[in-house]
């Protein structure tokens, strides 16, 4: 019986870790559609937002260094961001509660989605970290028709925000004839 419960363990860890390589999202692919709690217990879903460039980062935990830092850098960027026709949603797997506290203690003017179970992520093939089974700090930005328009796949929560805002003004660029 234990081992049983042993080898169950280790398929379902090496799925977290294998699955999001074979169904990778990819530049140009439609974004999945979701409907999650957000920090107050609100449904939020991601077709709320057609029509705008919509930025999805998973981090690891609330309230941890690099966690906050890119929140806050987010927050700071916040009425740039949506004077690009941007909207940030951060996702982690902590509960409602844990991510009120975060959001109110930062006033984050963004919602931060809670994905306890780890599909939302697993959803746009955002990885997660062996043996803590945090998700790794990785982005999405889509586009105001739904498509990706990147993947970030290593993620410097320092700098994140001003990549993210390069990246939505190239997007809006138009291309020469």
């Amino acid at each position: 019986m234990a081992n049983l419960r042993y080898t169950k363990n280790v398929l379902f860890f090496l799925s977290l870790m294998l699955v999001p390589l074979l169904m990778g999202i990819a530049p140009g692919d439609v974004a999945p559609g979701f409907t999650v709690k957000n920090q107050v217990g609100e449904q939020v879903r991601l077709s709320d937002f057609k029509g705008k460039n919509v930025l999805i980062y998973f981090y690891p935990k609330d309230d941890t260094p690099g966690c906050t830092q890119e929140a806050c850098n987010f927050r700071d960027e916040y009425s740039k961001l949506k004077k690009m026709n941007t909207v940030i949603l951060g996702v982690s797997r902590q509960g409602v509660k844990s991510h009120h506290e975060f959001h109110s203690k930062y006033k984050l003017p963004f919602d931060l989605l809670v994905d306890s179970d780890g599909s939302l992520a697993q959803s746009y093939g955002v990885g997660t970290m062996p043996v803590l089974g945090f998700v790794k700090r990785q982005s999405i930005l889509i586009g105001p028709s739904g498509q990706v328009i990147r993947f970030y796949d290593d993620v410097d929560p320092s700098h994140h925000v001003k990549e993210v805002m390069r990246d939505i003004e190239h997007a809006n660029t138009p291309t020469p004839h």
